[in-house]
């Protein structure tokens, strides 16, 4: 069967949304820099052969709303390269590159751009984390509760579907509620997300001082002609007895604060993907192969939780298991929900998220899942490693996941 793999990479840095370094920028500008950069990477590729360009974005609207892959294909000059905008909120620039690597599997391409990208400060929305959202007393959460138990091969509490008694989950809960919900149901405690959080800030503060962030990093030029190297979100000397003085940020008496969560941030990232048969046909040197890719849903107030099942998924389809992986790279939306999903799958502390994660370098929603593929591949590069996996929580209630082979 055919094979997908990786040929380039490339990812902005990260801004803080509404007050960061890329504030003022477009996210079709951002999108098209990135996607231009990592085809530039390539030898010998005419864009004219992109058979589609795949873009995520998490919640577009605004100025990144329409069909801005479309958009951004035109703004390259690439009037022949057809292009689909696609939402899968945390993860949709995962999706997009599977997406691609399902179509190269199916025989109906052989190059495809998977990006993303999201620009919060272009958002004209105020942040629905203000929502109270569902709590331990509501009874919508507490059905979740029984049904994750009972997957988890717990005793059958004798829950009953929720809609029999005319209640559904939300879907639209606020992030940081669905991060309390897991922090109670899990018994992750605040001690366990600072030190979660400190250690991510303190990885990304160490990679940055051995030029591994500069490595990933790929340059963005503002429309004043301001060029932009690096994120803006790693906190140098961050400990964990200076975040146990930051005020919970959800709940009076909850848990989850602005230093164990991840930021509200700006960013654009892509990744070329081509079939074993245009690789060899220009004699091109892949980055990665894509071994297999994983989606799965679960109750929306326990979100964080996700990336277990979508890994467990991935893994059965790769024929593999947690302790033949690496490297595991699991999105840091909040230190509440890494930790329990960590556990869940049996992931040792020194293959997770070595470099630090989104708690340090941020979060833009459509871009975070090819940010992830080009971290993961430049880490495994950098610690020898052959195998890695990419997990990420999904708002809405869903996990993905992907297996990726360096080359």
């Amino acid at each position: 069967m055919t094979e997908a793999y990786v040929i380039a990479t490339a990812r902005s840095p990260i801004g803080r949304a509404r007050k960061g370094s890329l504030k003022d920028a477009r996210a079709d500008d951002l999108a098209a820099q990135m996607i231009r950069a990592a085809v530039d990477k390539v030898p010998g590729l005419d864009p004219d052969r992109i058979d589609d360009l795949l873009l995520g974005c998490g919640m577009p609207g605004g100025r990144q709303g329409m069909n801005m892959a479309r958009i951004v294909a035109v703004m390259l000059g690439w009037d022949t390269v057809p292009g689909a905008t696609v939402t899968r909120y945390c993860s949709s620039s995962l999706q997009t590159t599977r997406m691609a690597f399902h179509a190269i599997k199916a025989g109906e391409g052989d190059l495809f751009v998977s990006a993303g990208v999201e620009s919060v400060s272009g958002m004209d929305i105020g942040s629905s984390d203000a929502i109270p959202g569902a709590d331990l007393e509501n009874p919508v959460f507490a059905d979740a509760v029984s049904r994750t138990s009972k997957r988890a091969g717990g005793a059958d509490p004798g829950w009953t579907d929720p809609r029999e008694d005319g209640l559904l989950p939300d879907p639209y809960i606020a992030m940081g509620q669905t991060a309390e919900n897991v922090a109670a149901l899990r018994g992750i405690t605040r001690d366990e997300q600072d030190a979660y959080a400190a250690r991510s800030q303190q990885r990304a503060e160490r990679a940055i001082a051995e030029g591994f962030w500069a490595k990933d990093i790929t340059p963005v030029t503002l429309a004043d002609g301001t060029i932009v190297t690096a994120d803006d979100g790693p906190r140098p000397g961050t400990t964990a007895a200076a975040l146990a003085g930051l005020d919970p940020v959800f709940r009076p008496n909850g848990t989850v604060t602005a230093g164990n969560a991840c930021p509200l941030n700006d960013g654009a990232a892509a990744v070329v993907v081509a079939s074993d048969r245009l690789v060899a046909e220009l004699g091109l040197d892949p980055i990665a192969r894509i071994v297999s890719t994983g989606v799965s849903g679960l109750s929306p107030e326990i979100m964080g939780l996700g990336p277990v099942e979508a890994s467990r998924r991935a893994l059965a389809l790769a024929g593999m298991e947690i302790g033949d992986m690496d490297l595991v790279e699991i999105n840091e939306a909040f230190a509440a929900q890494v930790i329990p999903s960590a556990r869940d799958l049996g992931v040792d502390e020194d293959r997770l998220n070595v470099k630090g994660g989104a708690i340090a370098v941020g979060h833009p929603f459509g871009m975070t899942g090819a940010r992830i593929t080009s971290t993961l591949l430049n880490a495994l590069e950098d610690t020898g490693g052959r195998y890695g996996l990419e997990a990420m929580c999904v708002g809405g209630g869903q996990g993905m996941a992907m297996v990726l082979e360096r080359l």
